[in-house]
């Protein structure tokens, strides 16, 4: 086995994976640029640096993408979309039954929300690359 490491893939389909992920991702910096959703393809993608949390590895950053399947809406709060430089903390992922629906909730620090509404749980982040250190 080398000792290269590997990069994880986590898919979350119930609120139990999606803890997992909350907890993988909690203090993640994301660029505004870097948050998109693809309303014909109902995805919605979140490029973030994270912590490896997996290793207990607080210090080493990895590049992974969040991504979102079957969103059929997406709501933000407090979220300036034009200053496209500006990196946001991600704090916590949650998720609520509202009807038939639910509402995947990103909870940013400084107040800052992005509300997904979808049928249907299914999230996979998805490790890029380990960044160097800066």
């Amino acid at each position: 086995m080398n000792n290269k490491g590997y990069l994880a893939k986590i898919i979350a389909k119930d609120l139990q994976g999606l803890q997992l992920i909350s907890a993988c991702c909690s203090e993640a910096k994301i660029k505004i640029e870097d948050i998109k959703f693809l309303k014909k393809n109902n995805i919605f993608l979140l490029s973030l640096e994270r912590f490896n949390r997996e290793k207990d590895r607080n210090h080493e950053k990895i590049n992974s993408i969040c991504k979102f399947e079957f969103v059929d809406s997406v709501k933000s709060k407090n979220i300036d979309q034009n200053n496209k430089d500006k990196k946001i903390e991600l704090l916590a992922i949650d998720i609520f039954k509202k009807d038939e629906k639910y509402e995947i909730t990103l909870i940013f620090k400084d107040n800052r929300i992005i509300t997904l509404s979808t049928e249907i749980v299914e999230v996979t982040l998805e490790d890029q690359n380990k960044k160097k250190n800066d």
